[in-house]
């Protein structure tokens, strides 16, 4: 059964103010950009260092196929995200380059 709402049920939204955003030097935001894409290559990293363990324990028998198999395409799909976002940015800094200043 469909219940009617009365309007005094409904309460006004609370604003939210925000901080003030400090400035960023380029070179800092030159650095905190390396760090992401560090970040995210370690990660890719882990992933693929997990399935050569988890390959390992799947041949002792310590582990099933489908985990191996699961950890396997994880570690595909980031490989190939890494490698899209890599060449959109080879891609941006080209457009760059052919820019006429």
């Amino acid at each position: 059964m469909i219940q009617a709402i009365s309007m005094n049920q409904v309460q006004p939204l609370k604003t939210i103010t925000a901080a003030p955003v400090e400035q960023a030097t380029p070179a800092e935001l030159t650095k905190t950009f390396s760090q992401f894409l560090n970040n995210a290559i370690e990660g890719v990293s882990a992933q693929e260092q997990n399935v050569h363990k988890l390959n390992d324990k799947f041949l002792i028998g310590e582990v099933d196929v489908s985990q191996v198999m699961i950890a396997g395409e994880r570690a595909q799909l980031s490989l190939q995200l890494t490698s899209q976002i890599r060449n959109k940015v080879v891609e941006a800094y080209q457009e760059i380059m052919r820019m006429q200043v």
